[in-house]
């Protein structure tokens, strides 16, 4: 197995272009056509983990926090990052990180944060908007379906849990072959008339360019005509933060199931715990900035981590804020890897780093 087998399975499932626009998910480190002699899964790469890599003999780390933000002017063993990327390139290991990408992905982070506390209909709290278009084509009835197969194979049209999504509506073309056209029906300097289909597709804007090349590769037209459209939409399946259900209790006997569930030492919280809480939002990592998204969607409860001081403050009557840290509402990241390359090859070496720690701590 190759870098690139791996690292396109994680793509497949929580793409790139899902990552926010500040950060730097994807390779760090390292060759895509690098064979793999083992995997080793952590939250932050340190430099424990990555002697422990060599250790063990794997040539490939993969995190969920990048090792590297932004570009490295020298590499001079000031700082760990600089002394990683040092070794890693002298021993041949590959560093890897799926960040945001995986945050907002469905199926990421956070859902299986939900998953951890048996959550129930959990939908995305703060969705992905503006990033959807619509490929709108017109297509000879007799090749309508080569041209949809092929741009929903290049990526359009898929929703949700749904793909080959599409819209046609039927009509007829109308243009006149001029000097130096090679008309697929119809000849020149003659008005032609072709039955035709008004074929739409949604599409992330990300994908667009790779759809139009495959629809114009498809089309049978010497000059298709077609549109992009930018669309203001929701994407309700991509985005950071979820909301959901869980049976009403106590939200102390509640919190002490969050403490289990994510490993958590102390839990910063404001508001009234002998409440009772059924509707539950959270967020991984730094998440205070959706607090106004939890109340608006009825949440009782908002769980996140690196909340400020004031951050707490002003909603105390109307929801439960808990801060449970930012390592540990997010340490598990490595388990949604673990899956993803088990499910490629069972019989593959992964193992998660046993170095790896919650670099804040607490007395």
């Amino acid at each position: 197995m190759r870098v690139k087998d791996i690292t396109t399975a994680i793509e497949e499932y929580a793409p790139l272009w899902l990552q926010e626009n500040w950060d730097n998910s994807g390779m760090q480190v390292g060759d895509l056509n690098s064979e793999v002699t083992g995997v080793v899964l952590c939250t932050d790469v340190r430099e424990e983990i990555l002697d422990e890599a060599i250790e063990r003999g794997a040539n490939l780390i993969i995190s969920h926090h990048p090792l590297l933000f932004r570009g490295l002017k020298k590499i001079v063993g000031r700082t760990y990052q600089e002394r990683i990327v040092a070794r890693a390139i002298k021993h041949d290991i590959t560093i890897y990180c799926a960040h945001t990408n995986m945050d907002s992905s469905q199926g990421g982070v956070n859902f299986k944060m939900a998953e951890k506390l048996g959550m129930t209909d959990v939908k995305v709290l703060s969705p992905q908007r503006g990033t959807m278009c619509k490929i709108v084509v017109f297509v000879p009835n007799v090749a309508a379906s080569q041209v949809e197969a092929a741009m929903c194979d290049a990526g359009a049209g898929r929703l949700g849990n749904y793909d080959h999504c599409s819209y046609s509506m039927h009509g007829e073309g109308h243009y006149r072959p001029l000097d130096g056209a090679n008309p697929w029906a119809g000849s020149v300097d003659e008005i032609h008339q072709e039955p035709e289909i008004r074929l739409e597709v949604l599409v992330n804007k990300a994908l667009c360019g790779k759809v139009i090349a495959a629809m114009l590769k498809a089309h049978p037209y010497e000059e298709p005509a077609f549109d992009i459209i930018a669309l203001d939409n929701e994407d309700k399946y991509a985005g950071l933060g979820v909301i959901g259900n869980i049976e009403p209790q106590d939200a102390s006997e509640f919190l002490e199931k969050v403490k289990n569930a994510f490993e958590v030492k102390t839990i910063r919280y404001s508001g009234d715990l002998n409440r009772k809480v059924s509707r539950v939002a959270m967020c991984g990592g730094a998440g205070a900035e959706f607090t106004g998204l939890a109340l608006s969607q009825g949440a009782d409860i908002y769980i996140t981590g690196d909340m400020k001081y004031h951050d707490f403050q002003g909603n105390e009557e109307r929801i439960i804020l808990a801060d449970i840290g930012h390592y540990e509402s997010e340490h598990y990241t490595k388990e949604i890897f673990y899956d993803i390359i088990q499910k490629k090859n069972p019989t593959f070496a992964v193992d998660f780093a046993r170095s790896e720690i919650n670099q804040v701590n607490y007395l």
